[in-house]
C-alpha cells in the first residue's frame, strides 16, 4: 500500500529535531532507520502528516564506557551494538540481542532508539533493555528528563515519551561475564520472537524479561523473585507466565505462549548458568 501524503523536514541535530517536533505536535513523527515506522505507514496505521528525519544528527550515534554504565546514543544501529567490542565485553548479553534482531538490512539501517520507542512487545531489544535496567534520557523543549527502563514502557506501542520529546540516550549497567543468555522461539531466522526470554545477572542480582508476552515488554517478577528465593531454574521457570498477559494471533494461542514461555526460561537460566 501507499502512505498518506505527508511534508518531509530533515534536522541536522537534536535541538532542531526537538524544535521541529514541538512546532507541529502529535501530528509529527520522528524518521530513523524507518524498519518500523514506514510499513506501519503503508499500512495506515500511523498517519502522520509530517515526517522529520534524524537519520544524520550524528551526535546520536555513540556508545561510550562512561565508569559506571555505558552510554548509548539513540541512533547507534543494531550493526554498530552487535559489533560493539565495549558491549561485547561489558555488556554482552545487550550485543548478542542486537545481532538476532531481523537480517543485515535491518541491522545496517535500524536503530536501538527507534526500537525503544517504538515499543513493540514483540522485539528484541526493548525486553534486554527492560531486563538489564538502567535509565533513557528525553529531550523536549523543556530540557532533558530521565526515564527509568522500567516506567518507560506503557502499552502496546506506547512509551512514557510525551508527543513533543525525543529518545536521545540509553544508559545501561554493566553487566560483563558469562551469566546471561537470550533465548527466542521463531518461526523463520528473521521473523519476530512469538515468544522471546532474556535473563542476565547484573550486580548479583537475576533479572528476566519476556518477549510478545503481553501488550508491553515484561519483567518476569515470579522467576525473580522465585529465584531470590532460593528456588532452582527449573522451579522458578514454572512461574513465567504468571502475571502475564500473552496475544492470541496466527502464530500461537495464549496457552501456548504460556508453554513457550516456561520452556524458553528453564532453557535461557540453565544456559547462563543460573540455577
Amino acid at each position: 500500500m501507499i502512505p498518506a501524503a505527508f511534508d518531509y523536514k530533515r534536522a541536522g541535530s537534536s535541538e532542531e529535531a526537538v524544535a521541529l517536533i514541538a512546532e507541529y505536535g502529535d501530528e509529527a513523527k520522528f524518521l530513523a532507520g524507518g524498519h518500523s515506522l514506514l510499513p506501519m505507514m503503508k499500512l495506515r496505521l500511523a498517519v502522520p502528516t509530517v515526517l522529520v528525519d534524524i537519520g544524520r544528527v550524528g551526535d546520536l550515534s555513540y556508545i561510550d564506557d562512561r565508569d559506571d554504565h555505558i552510554a548509548i546514543g539513540a541512533l547507534a544501529t543494531h550493526r554498530s551494538l552487535e559489533t560493539s567490542e565495549l558491549l561485547i565485553t561489558e555488556c554482552p548479553i545487550l550485543a548478542h540481542v542486537a545481532s538476532k534482531v531481523g537480517d543485515p538490512q535491518v541491522r545496517h539501517r535500524g536503530t536501538i532508539g527507534g526500537s525503544l520507542a517504538h515499543s513493540d512487545p514483540a522485539s528484541d531489544l526493548p525486553a534486554a533493555v527492560l531486563a538489564l535496567g538502567g535509565s533513557l534520557m528525553a529531550q523536549g523543549p523543556n530540557g532533558e528528563r530521565e526515564v527509568q527502563v522500567s516506567d518507560f514502557f506503557t502499552g502496546y506501542f506506547e512509551s512514557a515519551l510525551s508527543d513533543d520529546e525525543m529518545l536521545t540516550e540509553i544508559r545501561m549497567p554493566k553487566a560483563p561475564g558469562d551469566s546471561w543468555n537470550y533465548q527466542k522461539f521463531n518461526r523463520r531466522a528473521q521473523d519476530w520472537a512469538i515468544v522471546g526470554v532474556a535473563a542476565v545477572q547484573v550486580q548479583g542480582t537475576t533479572q528476566v524479561s519476556l518477549v510478545n508476552m503481553g501488550s508491553t515488554p515484561l519483567r518476569a517478577a515470579a522467576v525473580e523473585a522465585a529465584l531470590a528465593g532460593g528456588a532452582s531454574a527449573v522451579e522458578a521457570a514454572e512461574q513465567a507466565a504468571e502475571g502475564t498477559d500473552a496475544p492470541t494471533d496466527l502464530n500461537a494461542s495464549p496457552e501456548y505462549r504460556a508453554h513457550l514461555a516456561r520452556v524458553l526460561t528453564r532453557r535461557a537460566l540453565e544456559a547462563a548458568g543460573i540455577s
